[in-house]
């Protein structure tokens, strides 16, 4: 599946389960990216793994598990809902926000890639001269 491919995929999951019932203010989405990006950076500076899962098993507010680590409370949270987690799940959140939006507007965003790559292959070394 292509980029654009997705977006119209990841837009009408989102049409389905709510979320745009109405319309939102551009703003207002940029700063929900934005956000899915800020948990990323916070799973980070807690030394959480790319991905893990949150069980839905255990009453105590979940168990926490990932491939190397089986879940606490045994075989029956596998079983169970489980929600990921971690900085690799949080940026694909901040991706699928950005295709729901060009999904619902038919934004190309495989072409505006491209041509901003294309740019980019162009610029000189370390354009700015800034620091990261």
């Amino acid at each position: 599946m292509n980029l654009n491919d997705m977006a119209k995929e990841v837009h009408q999951n989102a049409v389905e389960h709510g979320w745009w019932e109405k319309d939102i203010h551009f703003g207002s989405l940029v700063a929900l990216m934005h956000s899915e990006l800020s948990e990323a950076l916070e799973e980070f500076r807690n030394h959480k793994p790319n991905v893990y899962y949150k069980c839905g098993y255990c009453t105590e507010g979940g168990c926490y598990f990932d491939d190397i680590n089986k879940p606490p409370c045994g075989e029956e949270a596998e079983k169970a809902y489980i929600k990921p987690e971690g900085i690799a799940i949080e940026l694909a959140d901040c991706i699928i926000r950005i295709l729901d939006y060009c999904g619902k507007e038919n934004i190309d965003i495989e072409e505006a890639i491209r041509i901003k790559h294309e740019y980019n292959k162009t610029r000189p070394y370390r354009h700015g001269g800034k620091q990261i």
